[in-house]
């Protein structure tokens, strides 16, 4: 089980909160930009690349449109993981990127 969240919602608690944000897209399409902080852990690499994760942590999971967060929400959720899918992903994201 996992949350959903828009993107001009995430945006706007980005600006105001830490949160921890994992990008499940692949590497180079994280090298080509991201949202700065962001943790990259491609969804091609999972399960063995969440065993990593901190399971007391809350994780807000982006991709570029919103499926594959929403395939890692799916396995993080079921395997314990507090998790927001943020729906409309990089494609919609209008805050800086590094």
């Amino acid at each position: 089980m996992y949350q959903t969240m828009m993107v001009p919602e995430f945006e706007q608690l980005v600006k105001n909160e830490k949160v921890n944000i994992l990008d499940v897209r692949e590497v180079d399409e994280f090298q080509s930009g991201h949202i700065e902080g962001a943790i990259n852990l491609p969804l091609s690499g999972f399960p063995e690349a969440a065993e990593a994760l901190d399971q007391t942590k809350a994780y807000h999971v982006i991709c570029h449109s919103g499926s594959r967060s929403q395939m890692a929400c799916d396995y993080l959720g079921s395997n314990g993981f507090d998790t927001t899918n943020i729906m409309g992903g990089m494609s919609t994201w209008r805050g800086a990127i590094v």
